[in-house]
Formats: structure tokens, sequence, C-alpha cells
């Protein structure tokens, strides 16, 4: 044999090996969310009808903190890629540089999407509430306020909020008596701060705190909370999934935006545009709020449900009158001193 062709084998086995080792390097795309009730429908309406498409993926969750994101990209060794984040961890991440910059005429431009779910390094996934949940069995004068939320002597029992000081200082306020529309106003005050911690000092040895979303459906359950804050989705998917009989009091409720990232140095940028393309699709989002009651990002998603699927949304009209949107920008500028004060009154 010719030294030409020992050398021609001597390439082409190689390359043949260093195919198989790229291959066997690379790794399937991994989309991460929230997990319970709503990854759940997720895993049903988006990820395995994706999957079904031809693309590989795995799907993990999360409890959230950009800390935790910085430390995965910061690391180099990231398994994760398309993340569902909320508005300060976008915020936070965004300028950071922790994202992928979002080119939306990769999954159908930006017209197709709520201007308020369109941002340089992400896309809405969902549009939600934090409400006042509780067990209809068990109570049979229902609330209707935050203020009956901090009424232990009308209803007494354990209430369970997130854990932290974002939403919670809200409820205390809009309890206190403070209109919902004034709220961040009185927050961004020192004496409103100080308000809304002695409103909390009045049920603090009541309270059952909570991280997960997953949680809060479990104690209300389980008995082990009379009432407490909630996404509205977890108790719309128990009520459907588990024939639970919980209600949810619209008023005061908070909304927020959760959305889609690409993290920086992903080796899987193009399946993740695949992702979120097919994620993005009106059909597939109005499948998603038919699953657990959240709004969602395509424009013409809402014009695919029924009426009655409609009004049990976040964005319904009525269920907007009293809410009001959680203030990013506020929560930016004041997450670190506020979470240090929360976890110092907490720790009493």
């Amino acid at each position: 044999m010719s030294k030409f062709k020992v050398a021609l084998g001597f390439v082409a086995t190689f390359t043949a090996v260093s195919a198989l080792a790229s291959v066997a390097s690379a790794r399937d795309l991994t989309v991460v969310s929230w997990g319970g009730a709503y990854q759940d429908v997720q895993k049903k309406v988006y990820f395995e009808p994706f999957k079904a498409t031809g693309t590989p993926m795995n799907d993990e969750s999360w409890d959230g903190g950009v800390g935790v994101l910085r430390a995965k990209v910061q690391g180099g060794a990231s398994t994760w890629d398309v993340v569902q984040v909320e508005s300060e961890e976008l915020a936070l991440g965004c300028d950071e540089g922790l994202y992928e910059k979002m080119n939306f005429s990769r999954i159908g431009g930006e017209d197709s999407y709520l201007p308020a779910t369109v941002n340089p390094c992400g896309v809405g996934a969902i549009v939600y509430d934090f409400v006042l949940g509780y067990d209809k069995d068990k109570l049979k004068d229902a609330p209707k306020s935050w203020a009956d939320f901090f009424d232990t002597k009308k209803y007494p029992g354990k209430r369970g909020l997130r854990q932290g000081a974002k939403t919670t200082l809200e409820i205390a306020l809009m309890a206190d008596g403070v209109a919902p529309s004034d709220v961040y106003k009185t927050l961004s005050t020192e004496a409103g701060i100080d308000r809304a911690f002695k409103k909390l000092d009045t049920i603090k040895n009541d309270i059952v705190w909570w991280k997960a979303g997953a949680q809060p459906p479990q104690l209300l359950a389980s008995g082990e909370v009379v009432m407490t804050s909630v996404y509205n989705g977890r108790i719309d998917a128990a009520n459907k999934n588990e024939k639970k009989n919980f209600g949810m009091v619209w008023n005061g409720a908070l909304y927020t935006i959760d959305s889609w990232v690409i993290l920086k140095g992903s080796p899987n940028v193009d399946a993740a545009y695949k992702f979120l393309d097919f994620v993005g699709k009106a059909e597939n989002q109005a499948k998603l709020s038919q699953g657990i009651a959240y709004g969602t990002s395509n424009k013409k998603a809402p014009s695919l449900l029924q009426k009655a699927e409609l009004a049990d949304l976040p964005t319904a009209p009525d269920n907007m009158k009293t809410a009001i949107e959680i203030n990013t920008d506020f929560w930016l500028e004041n997450i670190d001193r506020l979470t240090e004060r929360f976890n110092k009154w907490a720790a009493k």
C-alpha cells in the first residue's frame, strides 16, 4: 500500500473518530420551566408535540433567581438552553449579557406578539396573576379582598404567602387599605415600607411561607392554610385535574409576564429557535390556555378560545379591573435592600 493511501486512510479514520466524538459531546436541547401543574400542561401541549417534529429535547424545572443563571453562563458548562424567567430576571440578565439577543424574524416576527411581551432578550411566555386562593368547601363565606386575608378573627387559620418581599409587601399594603393604583407610590416611601411590614406583623405567626408554585394548592388541599397567595393557573389546574373546589379572588390581583430566553453560549441556538417558533404559534398557545388559565403572547391566540375559556384568563377585562402590574423597575431598584429587610424581619 502506498504512503498516500495510508495517509488517506489515517485522515478518514481520524475524521470518523472526530465526528463520533462530536456527536458524543453534543447534547439535546434542554428547556427549563417552573414545574408542577404548569409544566405538566407544557409537556402535553408544547414539549411532546415539539419533540414529535424531530428535534430531541429534555425539560427541567427550577425555582428562579438570576444568580442561578449567572452561575450557569459564567461557569461555561451550562446544561440549559431555553429558560422561562420572571420579569426582573429578564431585565437583569439582559443587562448582564446572560442571554442571546432575540431574533424575532426566526419566530414569526415582532408583530405576531403583544407589544409588552417583546423584549431584546426574550419573548413572552405567559401573563399570569398572583391571586388570593381558598377552598370553597372549607370557607362558605368567601373572602373578597386582601383585607379579608388578614382578618384572622373572621377567618381563623394559617395563611400562605410567597417567601420574599416581592408581592408580599404589595399584598400587605392593599390589605391595609391602599388602593391598587397607589401601591407602588406608597411603597416608594420609607413610611409606606414601614406600613407594609407593620401590617405583616399582624399575621406573622399565622403565615406559612411557600417558594415553588406547586406548593399553594397543596397547602390548601391539606388544610394547612385556609387562604394563600397563589398563581391563578395553579388554582385552575387543581380544579380541572384534581377535582378540587378552590376559589380565587381577582380583586387586587398582581399580574406580570414571564418570558423565554436563550442562555448565552448555548450550543443549541438553532434548536432553541425551532422550539420558540413552535410554542409561539397561536394554535399552540391557545392549547396552553385551555390546559391552564394563563394568558399568552401571540396576538391571535385569544381568537381561538371559547368565551368561557377567555373569562378565566388573567387578561379578561373583568379580571383586569382591579389588578395591578408588578412594577419591574421598582423591584430592580429595591429588591436587594427590601429582601435584606424582609429576611431580617422574617428571622425575628
